[in-house]
């Protein structure tokens, strides 16, 4: 059986009790970043053996762990924060098991992009999510398609691009439209940013920094070009 277990995006006390368990019976947990990950097993007394699996060698070990799988080992896949296969290593593995009949299961758990479109203050009835925008080549292209949907869209990314994107919104979308930056989501310092593009744009142009992980919500253009 191979476990999706989604792991806490911040507060460490989103891990589920199942999630726990699991983790517990198991016998590798493959992670993105062990020593990241080696902070919530130690935290939760965890003592189940840690493989790395991460994008930089998920091509040359899937065969590994495949053969692991199918003879009989127990696998979890857990990422640095969130749900395995979302923005982050897991579909290979997934696919592979998909197509050779083993088992497969994903906890339910923490993730950015409920929690960032629910508490917004955008419409949240029907929703595109985007993940990461490429950093350079088709970027433009990505931001004129999402700008002409009719429904909210959602983008991943990092503090030093937020200008960037920020500036890209209003060049296509227009100052006017409203957004939400939502930014260290579950941790102290949590923000919902709720305003237009241009008061976004204008806000954290005067700030020094801004750090964490950053979810931008915005809200579609409607029948009339206006959101």
């Amino acid at each position: 059986m191979l476990y999706l277990v989604p792991t806490p995006i911040g507060n460490l006390d989103d891990m589920t009790v199942r999630a726990i368990k699991i983790l517990q019976k198991v016998d590798l947990i493959l992670a993105e970043d062990t020593r990241t990950s080696g902070h919530l097993i130690k935290h939760y007394q965890i003592e189940t053996r840690m493989s790395s699996y991460h994008a930089y060698n998920e091509h040359k070990k899937l065969q590994d762990y495949m053969n692991m799988l199918k003879e009989g080992i127990n696998i979890a896949l857990i990422t640095d924060a969130g749900t395995p296969g979302i923005s982050d290593p897991g579909f290979l593995l997934v696919r592979e098991c998909r197509e050779n009949n083993l088992k497969v299961q994903c906890l339910p758990g923490a993730n950015a992009i409920i929690p960032a479109i629910a508490a917004s203050g955008i419409a949240c009835d029907k929703f595109y999510f985007e993940g990461f925008l490429p950093h350079k080549k088709g970027r433009q292209t990505r931001h004129k398609y999402l700008c002409e949907l009719p429904y909210t869209f959602i983008i991943y990314e990092s503090p030093h691009r937020l200008i960037k994107c920020l500036k890209e919104l209003k060049e296509h979308c227009g100052g006017g439209r409203k957004a939400c930056v939502v930014r260290e989501l579950t941790k102290i310092y949590e923000e919902y940013n709720y305003k237009t593009v241009d008061e976004l744009l204008e806000d954290y142009e005067s700030r020094p920094s801004v750090k964490g992980e950053i979810v931008v919500v915005v809200a579609g253009k409607s029948e009339k070009g206006k959101t």
